[in-house]
């Protein structure tokens, strides 16, 4: 266990000593104060983790102490010490800021443990701000690349829950980064350097599928000439990552659910019991509660995966990461192809911008990349990109208000060749209020 700087303040001097010894004995920095004016004065001086404070003191009162502490440190932990008679004003005190309160006599037992609880949770809230104050502003983490404000509060996410043990539910369509926030999630906890297992379930035949998790010993069945070991096996002291989990078979579940629960697992034909010290990080492309009301995935193992969950935003939403990602995309492309392209032109970007992405970040990087291969100029064009790119034309109907705004707008951009900075300006609009009109009206730029 990690060591704390601990002040103990009470004004009996027996408690103060057996308070101390007892923690010093577990290797923790001890102070103590005989009084509430002392252990402000102490404070002063140095920086302390964690206050044990007697509520009832001559002079300064316990709750006292706790308010002048907490307007000059917020972030130390303080636990109350109190008698069996005082519980009301230790819960009053926790209302106040107290992360806790112990009631006389002590076991020296109990009191270790909600001391490691404290300094784990102290060291946890620092790795977090760390990771945040790290990544503050970026436009990647790890592989994951965005400016949006839907992406920034992903990587806020993952740098709250990556330093804990947590299991970790994912949700988006496909293509919108859940692998690599499963990874991202692995490559920031505490387990980054044990193995990443990834499992997609919907690849694996179901009747595979159990072998492919627990293993089998040798002789299992007719073809197990050998013992194997499986993914829960492979994935001991680091994450796995279910992707697809909704899916796994009816039986699979039960038999996931079990592992979940009792944290121990059997290879098939094996009796030995084998530990799964392993984190969860499970992945959907479909609505795993539409799943439960059909019938299809069982609601108790949904909750066990459901601890901490976040969904992948699709591109549709953050489409001002288009620019960032495309321009990534070309460089690796480039490299890659050893191609002579320098740039991505204003023309196409704006096609780019127009269109809605339904494959998401993995589809415009199959756009890109296949710009950079059919591409002959120095310079991607809209002609380039696949035409799945272009917006559909809607066909005509009765004329209206909207008519006459459509074809002034088809009319403007075609005298600017599509420029829509310089059509947005001509309109007096701005040019996400122009992106917005066109998909609207479904225009198209004419050949």
């Amino acid at each position: 266990m990690a060591s704390a700087k601990i002040l103990i303040v009470d004004d009996e001097t027996i408690m103060r000593e057996s308070l101390s010894g007892w923690l010093e004995r577990d290797g923790h920095a001890v102070q103590t104060a005989r009084s509430g004016e002392e252990a402000l004065a102490r404070c002063r001086e140095n920086r302390f983790d964690i206050l044990l404070v007697d509520i009832k003191m001559e002079g300064m009162s316990g709750l006292d102490v706790l308010r002048r502490i907490k307007e000059s440190d917020a972030d130390v932990a303080v636990v109350m010490i109190t008698a069996y008679g005082s519980i009301a004003t230790a819960i009053e005190a926790m209302k106040n800021g107290a992360v806790d309160y112990m009631l006389k006599p002590f076991d020296p037992n109990e009191l270790g443990v909600l001391i490691e609880k404290i300094v784990q949770h102290q060291q946890q809230a620092r790795e977090n701000l760390y990771l945040k104050e790290q990544f503050k502003d970026r436009t990647r983490f790890e592989n994951m690349i965005g400016q949006s404000e839907a992406m920034q509060s992903v990587f806020d996410l993952i740098c709250d829950v990556a330093p804990t043990d947590s299991t970790v539910l994912l949700s988006g369509e496909t293509g919108t980064g859940k692998g690599l926030a499963a990874k991202a999630i692995h490559s920031h906890s505490r387990r980054c350097r044990g193995p990443y297992v990834v499992v997609n379930c919907g690849a694996i035949p179901e009747h595979l599928m159990e072998t492919e998790l627990f293993g089998h010993m040798k002789g299992a069945f007719t073809d197990a000439k050998e013992t194997k070991k499986g993914r829960l096996e492979l994935a001991h002291g680091g994450t796995l990552f279910l992707d697809e989990i909704g899916e796994i078979g009816m039986r699979m579940q039960i038999d996931l659910l079990r592992v979940l629960e009792d944290r121990v697992f059997y290879r098939v034909g094996g009796t030995q019991p084998i530990e799964a010290d392993f984190r969860v990080v499970a992945a959907s492309n479909r609505s795993l509660e539409q799943a439960i009301r059909d019938g299809r995935f069982r609601e108790d193992l949904y909750y066990r995966l459901n601890v901490v969950a976040f969904a992948m935003p699709p591109l549709r939403q953050r489409k001002q990461d288009i620019p960032l990602l495309a321009e990534h995309f070309l460089h690796r492309y480039v490299q890659e192809t050893h191609r002579s392209i320098e740039r991505i032109s204003r023309e196409a970007l704006d096609e780019m911008m127009l269109y809605d992405w339904p494959g998401n970040v993995r589809e415009l990087e199959n756009a890109i990349e296949r710009a950079v291969v059919v591409g002959k100029a120095r310079q991607i064009l809209p002609a380039d990109l696949p035409i799945v790119c272009r917006p559909p034309i809607t066909p005509p109907h009765a004329a209206t208000l909207e008519d006459v705004e459509k074809t002034h707008i088809r009319k403007i951009l075609d005298e600017h060749q599509w420029n829509i900075a310089r059509s947005a300006r001509v309109m007096g609009i701005d040019r996400s209020t122009l992106y917005n009109k066109i998909k609207r009206y479904a225009l198209q730029k004419t050949a």
